[in-house]
């Protein structure tokens, strides 16, 4: 469950309550949801029942209480469980694993984001387009962009503007986008600054793909090294070990066609936490937009990757084995890594080559 789909259930749980009288509120065309706060558990949290303590003239744990009993049984969710004034902590089921994987080749790159259909008009809920703005600095134009990338993912709509117009190599080299106008209008919320740390030497000369990453990978308060370190293809280069496990994934799929045989997913020994890597993924996608902190998929991908590079070796047959079930199931996760690495990648305006 995408964090579009459970607010859609939560809103579905307001819905119920008012109808059956236990509420007696305007349902709100919105409500967010997001990783829980200090002193929250479970997946995601919302704060709905505060924002409709007051209009029900009722005590906002009363109203949690109320929509807790809505949310128990709705499908896709494990447990609710409030604290605070009355928060709502959501604890989602567990996919298997082999759905999960399924479920990851199934919608590709697109994996863990926002369902556009259902979500198209999330952003007129919300209060419009959301609007960044940035200094000329080669850092914040290039935590904007990935900002930006990432939040349309999550269905917001979103523009780019600097406070002046920047050096054109900067948005050449890096492919920043900027939007001609971001003065927010009657359609639009308030401007957002973004404010990284700007980086020190020529970031320019690593070109696009390691100049982003070395701006994108540190968080936005931690000031960037921008050495030669991000172009040696080695192990001790983060971004080399993300390309490279993502390269080695389509060429185990490549091998394996060779050998006559496609991924199936199914069980999997020893996968080395890479499950729980790939269902996490949706929550980090929704955590890197609402903290507009592209740093936290960099890292991300750095952990599926280290995850995933002991575990390819296993992939294909070895010797005399004929391919069997476990496989072809080996390769649909190997694949399901890989499409999550190319999908992140994108996202930070990265390539993610198939051979390297």
């Amino acid at each position: 469950m995408t964090p579009v789909e459970l607010s859609r259930t939560v809103l579905r749980a307001v819905r119920r309550a008012v109808d059956v009288g236990e509420l007696d509120v305007d349902v709100p065309a919105r409500v967010g949801v997001a990783p829980p706060g200090p002193g929250g558990c479970g997946d995601y949290a919302t704060g709905v029942a505060l924002q409709l303590a007051r209009p029900a003239g009722q005590p906002p744990y009363r109203v949690a209480q109320v929509l807790r009993a809505h949310l128990a049984d709705a499908d896709g969710i494990a447990d609710v469980v409030l604290t605070g004034p009355g928060f709502l902590n959501i604890s989602l089921h567990r996919t298997a694993p082999a759905d999960l994987v399924a479920e990851v080749l199934g919608r590709g790159t697109r994996y863990g984001f926002a369902d556009a259909d259902a979500d198209a008009n999330a952003s007129t809920a919300a209060g419009g387009t959301l609007q960044l703005r940035c200094a000329p600095d080669p850092r914040a134009l290039v935590v904007a962009d990935a900002a930006a990338r990432i939040l349309r993912s999550q269905g917001v709509a979103v523009r780019v503007g600097c406070t002046s117009p920047p050096a054109s190599e900067w948005t050449t080299v890096f492919g920043v986008h900027l939007d001609a106008d971001t003065d927010a209008g009657a359609h639009s919320r308030p401007v957002e600054e973004i404010r990284p740390v700007p980086a020190p030497g020529d970031v320019l000369a690593l070109g696009r793909d390691a100049g982003r990453w070395a701006l994108l990978h540190p968080a936005a308060h931690d000031r960037p090294r921008t050495g030669g370190e991000h172009l040696v293809q080695r192990e001790s280069n983060p971004l080399f070990r993300v390309r490279y496990a993502h390269a080695r994934s389509r060429a185990l799929a490549r091998n394996a066609a060779d050998l006559g045989f496609a991924a199936e997913p199914g069980p999997v020994d020893h996968a080395h936490g890479i499950h729980a890597l790939l269902a996490d993924h949706p929550r980090i996608l929704a955590a890197a937009a609402a903290h507009r902190a592209p740093d936290r998929l960099a890292r991300h991908l750095v952990a599926v990757a280290d995850a995933a590079l002991p575990f390819l070796p296993t992939v294909l047959p070895r010797g005399g084995e004929k391919p069997s079930a476990a496989h072809r199931a080996r390769l649909a996760l190997a694949e399901a890594a890989g499409t999550v690495l190319a999908g992140g990648l994108t996202l930070l305006g990265i390539d993610a080559p198939d051979h390297l």
